[in-house]
């Protein structure tokens, strides 16, 4: 049935001609009304944007002011040329890269499955199992660790050894379980809005489980892998306590280097390192801006 539009001479509409003809003072009123509301949400985020400057855009600017002058305050680049001509510095932010790298991968190869077993409601119906991963972040960073070093100490003295004669495999032990809950929540949070459909599909066409796991959860699940990998591989280029405490101090990475500079009142070379940390950030936010953008427009979020 055709909607009956009453009409002016002119040809427009009996309601809006209503709307034009309001009163200058009701306008008015409704103009003012609007510019309130807009001032009011502009309020509610100078918080926000003073909290913005004085505590991200101040001290990136020092970092970027310190990394390229010398004690003095003169503007040089002999920061720059003592990190890229020192085989010991270069040499730390390697090792710090493959260890981010297989600390990663660790997390994953170990996170996934568990995610994917917490988001079934078969299986976890209320909640509390996922509870039970995040409880260990309550606990202060530095008393895990130190927690951790004394556990693997009583447990490498009844083999007769020491967290010292085996720095690496301890810091890795450190790392990843430090880091799993970090790597367990985007994963989960994804695979919460799997299109379980599609899987069922997939397996009622014939697919096995292989090709199912390969060609449908996986590329779901690619926006929550790739976050979680970036809230792992950055802390762990960057943290310094679980390798200084775990190892006895025989694995350096880049935070250590940073830490040791800042200790030693080198300002210049640990300002130019930590700009390298924020360039190494920047880029990979950058390579992976569509993962961010399909996992947004899916609703999905790490917590």
């Amino acid at each position: 049935m055709e909607e009956n539009t009453v009409t002016l001479q002119g040809g427009v509409p009996f309601d809006e001609t209503l709307n034009d003809n309001r009163s200058p003072r009701t306008k008015k009123k409704g103009h003012s009304a609007t510019s309130k509301s807009k001032r009011f949400i502009r309020s509610l985020s100078l918080p926000f944007a003073v909290f913005l400057v004085l505590f991200v855009l101040i001290p990136i600017f020092f970092i970027i002011f310190y990394a390229f002058t010398d004690a003095k305050g003169n503007f040089t680049f002999s920061a720059f040329t003592s990190f890229f001509t020192n085989p010991v510095k270069l040499n730390v932010l390697l090792i710090s890269v493959l260890i981010g790298v297989f600390n990663t991968a660790l997390c994953l190869l170990i996170a996934f499955p568990l995610s994917y077993l917490l988001a079934n409601p078969k299986i976890n119906k209320n909640y509390m199992l996922v509870m039970l991963f995040v409880m260990p972040m309550w606990i202060n960073f530095v008393l895990r660790t130190g927690a951790l070093r004394d556990l693997l100490t009583i447990i490498l003295s009844w083999f007769g050894t020491t967290t010292g004669e085996h720095p690496l495999f301890c810091t890795m032990i450190g790392m990843v379980t430090n880091y799993l809950p970090f790597t367990i929540l985007p994963l989960y949070s994804t695979m919460l809005r799997l299109d379980r459909s599609q899987i069922e599909a997939a397996s009622d066409l014939g697919c096995n489980p292989v090709k199912v796991f390969t060609k449908n959860i996986i590329p779901q699940a690619l926006p929550g892998i790739v976050s979680a990998g970036m809230m792992v591989f950055m802390p762990t280029i960057s943290s310094y306590v679980i390798s200084d405490t775990l190892s006895e101090g025989k694995i350096m990475l880049f935070g250590n280097s940073i830490y040791l500079s800042f200790s030693y009142s080198d300002w210049n070379g640990g300002s130019f390192m930590s700009l390298i940390m924020l360039i190494i950030i920047f880029v990979i936010m950058f390579a992976t801006r569509k993962f961010d953008r399909s996992n947004s427009e899916k609703g999905a979020s790490a917590w």
